[in-house]
């Protein structure tokens, strides 16, 4: 508990520092994104974070399948429950800077529906979890389900080249101080990220000896 804990609190420390920089750095200087570029610190460690939970979600679930150890599809859950946030808050902050900068909440542009695709399939991914009773029969056909959701995921970060709107790092032409303080954040991200899985991870292994997992 002593790792997660000091990764818990690196990670905080790190995104209260990187939000109070976001929120004071003077306004870029474009008129089209001027004070929206603020967005970036969140959005892109957001989907970063998001990409990498669902990636290891994509691991347990082949490890399950290949051990059937349960342990690994409580982490491929644990991994897929931080992935699915973080992808919903990459969605509501992408969605406010499109407003600003292209005058609309939503575009259809190939990125935003790449990602609402990604949503959905995760969304899905949890509905069959809870649809399924027989924790057993739960495991494998969500496990199985998995392999085919994470298509979505190299398909939503690769959309980004064929998209006609939604801007790259080097469009916003960050300078050093910007371009740090977005690492920074997204370090930040990863770590509340190990923290979370190896809470919640330790918290289902608990319920798992105590046989609450398969009423959930």
């Amino acid at each position: 508990m002593w790792l997660s804990l000091i990764t818990f609190m690196a990670g905080f420390l790190m995104l209260l520092y990187g939000t109070f920089k976001a929120l004071t750095l003077p306004p870029v200087a474009s008129a089209d994104i001027a004070e929206n570029y603020r967005i970036v610190f969140f959005h892109v460690p957001a989907a970063i974070s998001s990409f990498i939970a669902f990636t290891f979600t994509f691991i347990f679930s082949i490890l399950f399948l290949k051990t059937e150890n349960y342990r690994r599809d409580l982490q491929a859950v644990t991994s897929a429950k931080f992935g699915f946030a973080m992808i919903t808050a990459a969605l509501i902050s992408g969605s406010i800077w499109a407003k600003v900068a292209w005058g609309s909440y939503w575009n259809w542009d190939p990125r935003e529906t790449f990602v609402l695709v990604l949503w959905f399939a995760y969304a899905a991914y949890f509905a069959l979890r809870t649809s399924i009773e027989d924790y057993s029969t739960k495991a494998r056909y969500s496990a199985i389900y998995s392999l085919f959701a994470f298509i979505t995921v190299p398909l939503s970060y690769f959309s980004a080249r064929i998209s006609a709107l939604h801007p790259t790092t080097s469009e916003l032409r960050f300078d050093v101080e910007r371009g740090t303080l977005l690492g920074l954040m997204i370090i930040s991200f990863i770590l509340l990220y190990v923290a979370y899985f190896l809470i919640d991870s330790k918290i289902s292994e608990i319920k798992e000896r105590m046989g609450v997992i398969e009423n959930e």
